[in-house]
């Protein structure tokens, strides 16, 4: 696949990841056609389709003529487990079909580690078959299992910043995770669409190149650091007084509550590292972004636009 020549559907193109894809592309001069919800600004580039993950003519006209399709879409937060899986799992399936009738071009979506189980939540339940639909798809069809993102304009970053302002980090847990930088991470998914025998059907879960990951004190402390902090105190919250807000949350906001049961399981699950035996190969791709940075640029965005 040359620059110069190709088109590449994305799914999911409205949220952050979707934004960095739309900025690698422009970068590479790959015109992108992305399935859209609502009216979206013309952007230089980019052909806009309405539609969602349950329409199969909307997926038709976003893959038709695609040399590859980026599927990013999907759900993190659901009510219930019907909810997760008509966003994850159907929506998958869907799409896929949508690429096998367009005459199969190139398939990476976007999973996370919660599909390789075992499962703590309702998301991580739906994320596994997602992933086996592709690892059953066409020929030169491959995966990614992005970690925790960071970057700027992150509104559900933003509490811990303020919070780390003042000099605390609460925490969800002792566990561990890794992380990457969202412009890597849409490095990586472009790296992937030549395909080949190295990338061919495989599942790989980049990261930030930190061996091990982060503890989540880590973490607290370097976003302590990003705000100007040279220590910052980081109490463990009690998973019980979490599902207690959660609870509250859920009453507040019924079907719009952004802390969920199923979501404190997430948090809380002690081990969301990478796999070192999944990264993807060096000749293909290594992360540029160092965390530290990255935090300090999201830390400085945030004071630009005056939300610290």
């Amino acid at each position: 696949m040359t620059a110069a020549a190709g088109l590449v559907a994305v799914t999911g193109a409205t949220g952050f990841v979707g934004h960095a894809l739309l900025d690698e592309a422009q970068s590479r001069g790959f015109a992108v056609r992305a399935l859209t919800r609502r009216k979206q600004d013309a952007r230089a580039g980019v052909e806009w389709v309405r539609g969602n993950l349950a329409n199969r003519a909307s997926l038709d006209a976003l893959v038709r003529g695609a040399e590859a399709v980026i599927h990013v879409a999907g759900v993190v937060n659901a009510p219930d487990s019907a909810g997760f899986e008509a966003g994850n799992v159907a929506g998958t399936l869907e799409v896929a079909g949508a690429a096998v009738r367009a005459g199969g071009p190139r398939l990476v979506p976007v999973s996370s580690p919660s599909a390789r189980g075992p499962q703590p939540s309702r998301h991580g339940a739906a994320k596994r078959p997602a992933g086996k639909i592709v690892a059953a798809g066409g020929p030169g069809w491959g995966q990614g299992r992005r970690p925790s993102i960071h970057r700027p304009r992150a509104p559900e970053l933003f509490e811990l910043f303020r919070t780390a302002k003042w000099g605390f980090v609460p925490l969800p847990g002792e566990g561990r995770a890794s992380v990457i930088h969202v412009a890597d991470l849409a490095r990586l998914l472009f790296d992937l669409l030549p395909g080949g025998e190295d990338t061919t059907h495989m599942v790989f879960e980049p990261d930030d190149g930190r061996a091990g990951g982060w503890s989540q004190r880590e973490l607290a402390q370097a976003i302590g650091q990003a705000v100007g902090r040279k220590r910052v105190w980081a109490p463990q919250l009690p998973k019980n007084v979490l599902l207690g807000a959660a609870a509250l949350d859920g009453m507040l906001r019924r079907g719009k509550a952004k802390l969920t049961r199923d979501r404190v399981s997430y948090m809380t699950w002690p081990d969301w590292t990478c796999s070192p035996g999944k990264a993807p190969p060096p000749s293909r791709w290594t992360p540029r972004v160092d965390t530290r940075e990255g935090l300090k640029a999201t830390a400085a965005w945030y004071r630009k636009e005056g939300w610290l």
